[in-house]
């Protein structure tokens, strides 16, 4: 009896401890991130696109990037 009150007051203080808990937050938070990069990939590289439009003006930029190449070569099955 005095083994089991041991090992149950053992199990009860290493689930108290919160060592790991911030290493599994920020893990969770970049898989998320990962997964929402992941399915907004196409509007995410459109919009990095646009932006380089705007800023630079010049077309031999953009063809050098293109998109839709990028989006073709990267096909998520």
């Amino acid at each position: 009896m005095k083994k089991l009150l041991i090992c149950k007051n053992k199990l009860a203080e290493k689930l108290r401890k919160e060592d790991g808990l911030g290493t599994v937050e920020i893990v969770v938070i970049i898989a998320v991130l990962v997964g929402i990069a992941l399915i907004f990939r196409d509007a995410i590289i459109n919009f990095a696109v646009n932006i380089m439009k705007n800023v630079f003006g010049d077309d031999t930029i953009i063809n050098d990037i293109n998109s839709s190449g990028i989006r073709n070569s990267n096909i998520i099955n």
